[in-house]
């Protein structure tokens, strides 16, 4: 898959089945040396149109489940894995 067609995707959780946000809103860390994605970081809105980058949910590749045309499924504890800053 390339990442121009991995971009318009949401991400859902399969745990509680929210929203967590789009992968163009969203960060990618890859490794620099296999060119493998790590993990995706999703800011949290809080309610505003402006996301808080003090607030996020990392998700782990391992954790994503399936990748479909319109959406992407992961299934996890959104807070075990959210962070701040």
């Amino acid at each position: 898959m390339r990442l121009s067609e991995f971009g318009y995707k949401e991400i859902v959780n399969l745990n509680d089945g929210k929203r967590l946000g789009l992968i163009e809103d969203s960060d990618l860390i890859i490794d620099e040396n296999t060119g493998e994605i790590n993990s995706i970081i999703v800011y949290e809105a809080k309610g505003s149109l402006f996301r808080n980058k003090l607030n996020y949910i990392e998700i782990p590749w391992e954790f994503i489940k399936k990748i479909g045309n319109d959406m992407i499924i992961v299934e996890m504890e959104t807070e075990k894995n959210r962070r701040y800053l």
